[in-house]
């Protein structure tokens, strides 16, 4: 695999990884790098560069840096956004392959979707755990350290885009791992639940 793929490849996962954390910090910060052309974006990630593009994801950043401190206002905010973030993911990823085969574009738009639902699943699970504590610190913390996790990240990837796709990689098997756990766990909460329903249900018909 040659080392401009793999480059592309890192961008295009780590824009859509990021993207489910903070899509609007995503695009501001590497829209505002290639616009001071710091960076080269690959594909049309390029056209990210424009002023207008750039001010839209700005204005939608702050409102989302105040709507996140806010607990359960937080998660309806997720919730909206799991129809936002994940296609955005796809297509970003999509975009960084403009150049390449119709099909290389594809694979990317399905694994882009699928690297920011994980990420945005894992940020959503993890703002819903915090909103059961009652003091807001929690939840203020863990938006600040997505901020700032989107925005730096980002100036990383643009950088270093095979550090952020070892990153994004190791946080992909993480997440199933911990998914399967969680999968096998439920599966087993049912079945006892169930079980304890067969059995108490007839026998107590007879009593």
């Amino acid at each position: 695999m040659s080392p401009d793929l793999l480059n592309t490849l890192g961008v295009a996962m780590g824009s859509a990884w990021l993207s489910g954390i903070n899509l609007y910090a995503t695009v501001a910060t590497i829209g505002l790098l290639q616009r001071f052309q710091v960076v080269t974006l690959p594909g049309e990630l390029q056209t990210l560069d424009q002023w207008w593009i750039i001010g839209l994801a700005g204005v939608l950043y702050l409102i989302e840096f105040a709507a996140d401190k806010i607990p359960v206002v937080d998660s309806v905010w997720d919730a909206i956004h799991t129809f936002m973030r994940v296609p955005a993911g796809a297509v970003l990823a999509a975009s960084a392959f403009a150049s390449f085969d119709p099909s290389v574009r594809w694979a990317a738009l399905l694994a882009g979707g699928g690297v920011a639902l994980s990420s945005h699943g894992a940020k959503a699970a993890t703002r819903l755990a915090a909103n059961t504590s009652p003091e807001p610190f929690s939840n203020v913390t863990l938006s600040l350290v997505e901020d700032l996790v989107a925005i730096c990240a980002s100036v990383l990837m643009a950088y270093h885009p095979l550090i952020v796709l070892a990153i994004v990689v190791l946080f992909v098997i993480v997440a199933a791992l911990v998914a399967r756990r969680v999968i096998v766990a439920l599966g087993k909460l049912f079945h006892r639940t169930n079980g304890g329903r067969g059995r108490n249900g007839p026998a107590s018909a007879y009593r």
